[in-house]
Parts: C-alpha cells; sequence; structure tokens
C-alpha cells in the first residue's frame, strides 16, 4: 500500500518510531472514519491519524510535523458540533484518544490531574470515592473528552450552577506547534502574570494540544431534588424560567425539552418517562443541604404555578433521577427517528429573551419548510434549535444553512451570542463578522499569529479566513457521497 501523498515515508517511518504500529493510521479505510466530528455537512478524509500516548510523545510528533511543514488538527472524541475537529487537505489529525490516564486525584485540595484523552464522565467516576465530582457535564459526557472539553470550554446542563469548563481548569501541559511542551500544571490561588490557561481554553486547537489537565473537583452534595414541570406551551416554561432567575433563586439545572424533542426521546432508546401529551418540559435540579433544598423548591413552585404549570412529577430515587437525566442528553442522538441528519444550532440570548427568539426560530424554520425541535440549557439562555433534514437534497440543505444564519443573527441583536459551548469551529467562522468588529478581529488573527505563526495548527478554524495561507479545504458532502 502506497503512503499518503502529503506524508513522506521518511516521515511515516520517523512517525512510527515514535509511535508504534498502533499509534499510526495511514490505511485509507480506517482514516475515512476520521474526515469529519459532529458537523457532518463539511468532510475531509485525513493524511494520517496519530495517536500519542503521552506528553513526550506528542512534543516527539509535533517536532516532526514542523520540521516537515505538515498542518495538523487535534482531535479529542470527535463529538463536537462545529467542524473544530474536521481534518484540512494534506494535513494529519494527532488524537488524544490513546491519554486515558487519571494521574493524580488530591481529595483534600479538591483537584484532579488527567490526561487530555479521559472520558469525562470517568474523572466523576474516579473522584466519587472522596465525595468529590467533576462538575461540567456536557451531554455528550460519556463519550467527550476531557481535552476537548477545553478546547471547546464546553457547558453542559449543570453549568447554569456550576460554571462552564473554564471556571474549573487549574492547570495544563501544552505542546505547542513546534514541539515545546509549556507547563502551566501547577495550581495558583492567585497566579502572576499573563493568563496563559485562560488563553488557551476555548482555543480550539489553534495554539497547540493540551495533554495533562488540572482540573477543579467539587463536593458531592447531600441532597439533590429533581423536579419534571409539565406545561401546555413553550413560552410558559421559559417565562418560568425567567422568573426564577429574577427572584435570585440557585437551581442546579433548568433545561427545557419541546413538544418535538419529547416524542423523538420516548420512541427511543432513551425513553425516560417524558408526557407526550406536554407541549413542554422543564427538567430543574437543586442541590444542597437539606432545608437549602427544601427552600429553594418551596420557593420555585409558586412561580411554576403561576405560569401555567399543569403538572409537577418529583423524581423518587436516584434510579429515576438518572433515567430523566439520560432523556435529556440522549435527546440528539434520539433526534434521528426524525431524519436521517441534525443541525444543532448554539446561540445564546439573554434570558428576558427566550420566549422571543423561540418563537423567531420556530417562524425562520416553518417559512422554509424545516423540521425544528428545542432543547437547551434554559437557565444559561443557551438556546440548541435543531433542524432535522437529509444531507442528501443540496436544496434542503441550503436552507437550514440559512435558517442556521438568521437564528444566529437574531440571537445577536438581542444582545446574545454566536455560541455558548459548541464553539466556532468551520460552522461559525465566518458568522463571527457579524459579531466582532474589524479591530477586534485584527487582534484575534495578531494573538493566533503570535502563537502559530506558520498556521498549521487547525488552520481555517475560528477566525474568518484572510490571506492565503489560512485556508480550509473541507468539503461540503456531495449527494453522490451518501451511503
Amino acid at each position: 500500500m502506497s503512503p499518503p501523498r502529503a506524508l513522506s515515508p521518511a516521515l511515516l517511518r520517523d512517525l512510527r518510531r515514535v509511535l508504534g504500529a498502533a499509534g499510526v493510521v495511514d490505511e485509507p479505510t480506517r482514516r475515512f472514519a476520521y474526515d469529519c466530528d459532529g458537523l457532518t455537512l463539511e468532510r475531509q478524509v485525513p493524511e494520517a491519524v496519530l495517536l500519542p500516548r503521552d506528553t513526550a510523545q506528542t512534543a516527539a510528533v509535533m517536532g516532526l510535523l514542523a520540521r516537515a511543514g505538515v498542518p495538523l488538527v487535534p482531535r479529542g472524541a470527535g463529538t463536537g458540533l462545529s467542524g473544530g475537529a474536521t481534518p484540512v487537505k494534506g494535513g494529519v489529525l494527532v488524537g488524544t484518544s490513546r491519554m486515558r490516564d487519571v494521574l493524580e486525584i488530591q481529595p483534600r485540595d479538591r483537584y484532579a490531574r488527567v490526561q487530555a484523552g479521559v472520558i469525562n464522565i470517568d474523572l466523576s467516576r474516579a473522584a466519587a470515592p472522596h465525595g468529590l465530582f467533576y462538575a461540567p457535564d456536557p451531554s455528550s459526557q460519556m463519550a467527550c473528552t476531557l481535552g476537548g472539553n477545553v478546547a471547546e470550554n464546553s457547558g453542559g446542563p449543570h453549568c447554569f450552577r456550576y460554571g462552564a469548563t473554564t471556571r474549573h481548569v487549574l492547570g495544563l501541559v501544552v505542546v505547542d506547534g513546534e514541539g515545546e511542551v509549556l507547563d502551566l500544571s501547577s495550581p495558583e490561588v492567585d497566579p502572576q502574570g499573563d493568563d496563559l490557561i485562560g488563553l488557551f481554553v476555548g482555543c480550539e486547537g489553534s495554539f497547540g494540544i493540551a495533554t495533562e489537565i488540572t482540573l477543579r473537583l467539587t463536593p458531592l452534595q447531600p441532597v439533590t431534588e429533581t423536579l419534571l414541570v409539565l406545561f401546555a406551551s413553550l413560552d410558559d416554561a421559559t417565562r418560568s424560567v425567567t422568573e426564577i432567575i429574577a427572584e435570585r433563586l440557585e437551581p442546579t439545572a433548568m433545561e427545557i425539552l419541546d413538544k418535538l424533542t419529547i416524542e423523538a426521546v420516548e420512541a427511543s432508546v432513551y425513553a425516560a418517562g417524558y408526557p407526550k401529551s406536554a407541549e413542554a418540559v422543564l427538567l430543574l435540579e437543586v442541590e444542597g443541604g437539606e432545608l437549602e433544598v427544601e427552600d429553594i423548591v418551596g420557593a420555585i413552585v409558586p412561580i411554576l404555578e403561576r405560569h401555567g404549570c399543569i403538572e409537577l412529577r418529583r423524581a423518587r430515587d436516584a434510579d429515576e433521577r438518572a433515567r430523566l437525566w439520560a432523556g435529556r442528553k440522549g435527546a440528539f442522538g434520539a433526534m434521528g427517528r426524525i431524519a436521517p441528519d441534525l443541525y444543532v444550532a448554539d446561540v445564546v440570548a439573554p434570558r428576558t429573551r427566550l420566549s422571543e427568539i423561540v418563537r423567531l426560530a420556530t417562524e425562520i424554520c416553518a417559512e422554509r419548510g424545516l423540521k425544528l425541535s428545542n432543547v437547551f440549557h434554559a437557565g444559561d439562555g443557551n438556546l440548541h434549535p435543531n433542524i432535522s433534514y437529509d444531507r442528501r437534497d443540496p436544496e434542503e440543505v441550503a436552507r437550514v444553512l440559512e435558517a442556521g444564519r438568521l437564528i444566529m443573527q437574531a440571537c445577536i441583536d438581542v444582545g446574545g451570542s454566536l455560541t455558548g459551548e459548541h464553539g466556532v469551529g468551520l460552522e461559525k467562522r465566518e458568522a463571527m463578522n457579524m459579531l466582532f468588529a474589524p479591530p477586534d478581529l485584527e487582534v484575534m488573527h495578531r494573538v493566533r499569529h503570535a502563537l502559530d505563526p506558520d498556521a498549521r495548527l487547525n488552520p481555517g478554524k475560528m477566525l474568518p479566513v484572510r490571506g492565503c495561507r489560512e485556508t480550509h479545504s473541507a468539503r461540503p458532502v456531495a449527494p453522490r457521497e451518501q451511503g
């Protein structure tokens, strides 16, 4: 079998010498599995997939790629939804899937050191015997990696109370594009100098690859109350969330699912007992001491009743609570029962404008004959209008992308943002022009150039393309390419 075109036989030999046979994937059939992440509209088969086992191997690989001038894209589990891990033409993927070790747990100081390929939920499982857990919980937490969470600054339902990934990152070990290791791994109460950790979190792999991460752990709460609240309209559900926040109450999570989402979940393996008669449900969780939980729930219930709650159910035990959350976190997967493909929008609106934006998104999709469902982090104002479609129909794909742009613009117009947790990647790269003025983007380009002067690290992602060096060559999927 001939080697990939962009990689010389000598470079492949050197990469295998560093990584071993299991660490270099260059067979065409195996590389094909890495041609996109969760954004399936654009695909590009990488020239090779490189799977280092630790920081030293990553540094050696990055050095070899730098000397050969090969562009690279970092990849965790590939669960991202914005094209951040889509390969580039002539480039390779550097994946973290073999870096799965929990290196250290410090219960007294409440932190853990992990390799970047550790699965999100596995850290909480490892910390549980110490009465601790890792708070950020993306819907893909059973599969997504902590390195990918850092790259995207991932959120999740319980981030309403605990905050997104950036609030929990205490230290990093980063390998830059030249193969040099930057050790920022020692937690400090009040770090001095530039906030390099803050700069790296959310950079989508454009500044280097995090190989080790020091993360804050949070004590498990003694009491958890999970409520499933049924509403006769989506408006009633969103207005109840707005008032709960206005009253300065602090549940741990507030998630809304609309009728179409409920029907899809209940027809799938994620069935959680959501009533299909409801137009919307609010999944609400409160944690803390017994009296604290009792007081917060006692204050929330009258608000729910004022906004037309037609029924309130309380999880009876841990098993029922787990089922309710499995339904919410499996909602995206359940959408396959509606259509073969799903465009998952990720936008943010002020919480006082939630009802308005949801109605507008509904109108935008209805005008274009598109199927829209809604499941979102209502407490954060982080909306996920989900458009079900068939990517084999180019005309429908065009309508989906147009609807996505209009929904993004609507959120920006009311003071919102392009993304709450999925990142910019390829999907929202040009939409950055909607939110930022040219001088702001120029500063971002200058920072990126300072840290990646050759534009080899995840090129063509996040920032609108300028010049000829930073281009992306992934291609839209043509109808004939679908099986």
